[in-house]
């Protein structure tokens, strides 16, 4: 066996084995013999029939590939050692040439990509301040009293905001059309809840009247036989209501039955703090954005498709999960949104790429930085993983089983990550 390799563009490596005469033969033989045993001759049992008569029921080609695989069941992780190269992905494999005098293939090796470390210390990533203004929680008091509101009959014409209860059937030329139909109706008017153009013709009409209106469906409408089409609602207005206001004081506070809030200053303050837990959040989340930007921004990560695609699929699992937790699947996702999962690959993957870069540049300065975790902090994140999902940690421990590595590693990388953090200007 002869190897030879050599560093392809985007983390690959490309290993060409040479197997010779003797042992492509050998392969061969293997191969042939292990076919024979399910080949049927007519007249002869199981394994009786003579070896040439079952040889010429063999294909060439089924007694290459079988003696291939035999080949390299036998010898990948020799290549593998002598080439000094370790996968981390599936690699990928072709035949270059193949004839009595032996077999040559093709390897396509996903390797670790390479990290050219930039700046990581000194970098200029500022935290944004957390402020709630009057303005925000008025807006979310508001927001209470609209939930509070109640409506009452009123006499007159319909006004925009009011609500008028109406019966309403569509027609497209001349004949109703499916699901245009609805009786009773609550249509609040300036909700945009309807097709644009309906609401501001029911403003103006009086209790008891009848109107044609019409509208035009828009280009991009779900019911293919409807977009863009010009149709007539023919409408009767029954009743109209009025939106009525509570007033902004303590009852209203009382009516949104939170725990501990009984006045309108307490509803407040209550808001208040739950407007700036949100903020905190947020800019939090921007602070890591930015500090992650700038930490990839600095350094040079070769392009690794294998890991991005690793990355895709670990994202397409998270998203899996969140919509189960919404007690929802992704097949009915992706009847709501008209995406596939391969869409929703392809929606993730500059973000998938972003991951992929940052971790790289982290497990590179785990490395420059001589990075260690102590036992001890293994330990503790064991026992944290266990009181987060109410395990014993002997569970936990039984659960990670032989992928222990992946705590440490995870350690490792939040201690880089702290590093530039402690680092900044």
């Amino acid at each position: 066996m002869n190897t030879t390799s050599k560093k392809l563009e985007n983390a690959i490596t490309e290993i060409m084995v040479t197997f010779d005469k003797e042992e492509w033969n050998g392969a061969r033989e293997k191969a042939t013999n292990k076919l024979a045993q399910n080949v049927k001759v007519d007249g002869f049992r199981p394994g009786k029939a003579p070896l040439a008569m079952v040889k010429a029921r063999i294909s060439e080609s089924s007694i290459v590939s079988e003696a291939t695989d035999i080949l390299l069941q036998e010898k990948y992780m020799e290549v593998l050692t002598s080439s000094e190269i370790t996968p981390i992905a599936q690699p990928s494999l072709s035949i270059e040439n193949v004839d009595e005098n032996g077999l040559t293939v093709k390897f396509l090796v996903p390797v670790q990509p390479t990290v050219e470390l930039g700046t990581y210390k000194g970098l200029e990533v500022k935290k944004g301040r957390v402020t709630v203004a009057k303005k925000d929680i008025d807006a979310r008091v508001e927001s209470y009293q609209e939930q509070f509101a109640e409506l009452a009959v009123k006499e007159g014409a319909v006004e925009n905001g009011d609500t008028a209860v109406i019966d309403f059937e569509g027609f497209k030329d001349g004949v109703a059309f499916e699901g245009g139909k609805g009786e009773n109706y609550p249509l609040e008017i300036g909700s945009g809840s309807f097709i644009p153009g309906f609401e501001e013709q029911v403003i103006g009409m009086e209790l008891g009247s009848t109107k044609d209106v019409e509208v035009t469906f828009p280009e991009d409408y779900q019911a293919t036989d409807l977009a863009g089409a010009a149709v007539t609602f023919k409408v009767t207005v029954h009743e109209v209501k009025v939106k009525q206001l509570p007033e902004i004081d303590d009852e209203l506070a009382m009516d949104v039955n939170i725990e501990g809030v009984e006045t309108l200053e307490q509803l407040k303050a209550h808001i208040k703090a739950e407007l700036k837990s949100q903020k905190e959040v947020d800019v939090e989340n921007a602070y890591n954005e930015n500090l992650f930007k700038a930490i990839v921004a600095g350094s040079t990560v070769e392009t690794s498709d294998a890991l991005v695609s690793q990355e895709c699929e670990m994202m397409l699992q998270e998203i899996d999960q969140n919509l189960q937790r919404q007690g929802m699947t992704f097949e009915l996702y992706e009847q709501f949104t008209g995406k596939t999962k391969d869409d929703v690959l392809e929606d993730v993957k500059p973000q998938a790429v972003d991951r992929v870069k940052l971790n790289l540049i982290l497990a590179a300065i785990v490395d420059a930085e001589s990075l260690e975790v102590t036992e001890a902090e293994t330990d503790a994140e064991i026992e944290e993983i266990a009181k987060v999902y109410n395990k014993e940690v002997a569970e936990v421990k039984q659960i990670f089983g032989a992928n222990m590595d992946r705590i440490e590693d995870d350690l490792l990388m939040r201690k880089a990550l702290q590093l530039v953090k402690d680092n900044l200007q």
